[in-house]
């Protein structure tokens, strides 16, 4: 998901979307434990996604106070 895609989203939908790619991090991350895992790149990708919308959630988040 782009930054541009996630700016569009409401801070609702942002906390639903972290919630959902957390899960998929933890299926991801128990998958690879167990080497059923066929693309590993997938949990740095999900990471720096959790990432890139907290980051996103915390400027919506802090715009109102500062205005």
């Amino acid at each position: 998901m782009t930054s541009k895609e996630i700016r569009e989203l409401s801070p609702v939908e942002i906390t639903t979307k972290i919630r959902e790619t957390r899960e998929g991090l933890l299926i991801d991350r128990l998958k690879k434990e167990t080497g059923q895992v066929e693309k590993t790149h997938t949990i740095r990708e999900r990471r720096k996604d959790i990432a890139r919308m907290e980051t996103i959630l915390n400027e919506k988040k802090s715009k109102p106070a500062a205005a």
